[in-house]
């Protein structure tokens, strides 16, 4: 048997002990991701979202994951400095349940992409305070799993609001314009 593929992992290791709740972190991510890049700043657009309880002086960034088309099962709630927060508070799915990590114009879920084409995404790099790091690690390769693009995940998620047929009656109407 061949020796398995390494792939390398990106990750962005969060130390909430660390954050200050300056939301530099969302502010960059929005700049980066606005079209043409750094020309607004759109926080709902960001990619990471610091979850806080300013009474208690507790900050948790969380950055977005994977889509999901339905809702998870747990309602489980976390209790960090005597104050309780829902499981939602630190999920990183764009889900139908809520509005968090969805871009705010189409609904389409966001997900970090660790900054695409820069050195190291752009929240750790602004981050004073030291809470985000970023982190690399080889692993070795699962059998290999055909990952959806982004254009399929739009359109998954676009059918799950409006129906395929309606999308499949919008695009014939464009193509009939073209």
């Amino acid at each position: 048997m061949g020796e398995k593929k390494k792939k390398i992992v990106k990750t962005i290791k969060v130390n909430a002990d660390e954050c200050n709740g300056c939301r530099a972190c969302e502010v960059i991510c929005s700049a980066f991701h606005s079209l043409p890049k750094y020309s607004g700043n759109n926080p709902a657009r960001s990619r990471i979202r610091v979850v806080r309880h300013p009474l208690k002086d507790i900050y948790v960034p969380v950055y977005a994951g994977e889509y999901t088309a339905a809702e998870c099962a747990g309602r489980d709630k976390y209790v960090i400095d005597g104050k309780e927060y829902e499981e939602c508070a630190f999920c990183r799915a764009s889900c139908p349940s809520r509005d968090e990590f969805k871009e705010p114009d189409s609904g389409l879920p966001l997900k970090c992409d660790m900054c695409e084409g820069e050195e190291e995404p752009l929240c750790v790099k602004w981050c004073l305070a030291d809470a985000l790091t970023y982190e690399e690690r080889e692993e070795e390769e699962e059998e290999e799993e055909e990952e959806q693009e982004e254009m399929e995940i739009g359109l998954e998620a676009l059918a799950d609001k409006y129906g395929l047929d309606k999308i499949m009656d919008t695009v014939a109407r464009m193509s009939m314009k073209g």
